[in-house]
């Protein structure tokens, strides 16, 4: 299905339940963005030069908190070739509104599980050494799974991954597979769901002056829309 560019206002009445969620998951008074992604999730790759846009606009003085949504996290059943086709119509899609590139080696290996948790644990180690850190391990990993056809199921992947943006090897491999990283992923879980997010990308600005946090996107939505109704916002809970 194709995401949906029309554009799109803050909206600042969200339900009690996603402002619970997110001021459990990071309580900031300053505005903030909350990005809930996952690194195996195709239109999460097309929006990784819309959070690049952002940063660049923005910089420190709106920082981005990545949230992992869980696209499919702890799935065992291999993919059928049927379910594969159906991946590639979509990853079509996404480079047709994005131009982003697509190679899909990784996933067309025999017995590929798409298990998108291990990647999105990866992720929140990484944010462990800061929330840019994640944001650019998140961005890495769907290069590495989309753009160069390489299985982020796998912890050796990961750990290279994780080794090129200047981690430690061996302290990442071991963080990731610690029984506390697996639960603080799954907690990034439910904070989505709390939150009430139902797709991926979604992102979501706040507070506001009255502690309310609005949603500027759900689903994909170009860059400079985003960049625009970012603008629009801060003009408006500043005036």
């Amino acid at each position: 299905m194709r995401a949906k560019v029309k554009r799109r206002e803050v909206t600042v009445a969200p339900s009690p339940a996603m402002l619970r969620g997110l001021e459990v998951f990071w309580a900031m008074a300053a505005p903030h963005l909350i990005y809930f992604s996952d690194p195996m999730c195709s239109w999460c790759y097309g929006f990784s030069p819309v959070v690049e846009d952002i940063r660049r606009t923005f910089g420190g003085g709106l920082p981005i908190r990545v949230v992992m949504g869980g696209l499919r996290p702890g799935t065992e059943t291999p993919m059928t070739e049927e379910a594969k086709l159906e991946i590639a119509d979509h990853w079509t899609h996404v480079h047709e509104a994005t131009g982003l590139p697509f190679n899909g080696a990784g996933m067309s290996r025999p017995g590929f599980v798409y298990d998108t948790d291990p990647a999105a644990r990866a992720v929140v180690v990484a944010r462990r050494e800061g929330e840019e850190l994640a944001a650019a391990f998140l961005t890495r990993a769907q290069q590495a799974f989309y753009g160069e056809g390489r299985d982020v199921t796998q912890a050796e992947t990961l750990t290279e991954i994780a080794e090129e943006l200047g981690l430690d090897r061996a302290a990442f491999l071991e963080a990731w597979a610690s029984e506390g990283a697996k639960q603080e992923t799954w907690r990034d879980y439910a904070i989505s769901q709390r939150a009430g997010v139902t797709g991926f990308p979604t992102l979501v600005a706040g507070p506001n002056d009255e502690g309310v946090y609005g949603v500027v996107t759900r689903g994909y939505a170009p860059g400079e829309q985003v960049v625009a109704i970012l603008k629009e916002w801060l003009e408006r809970i500043a005036a």
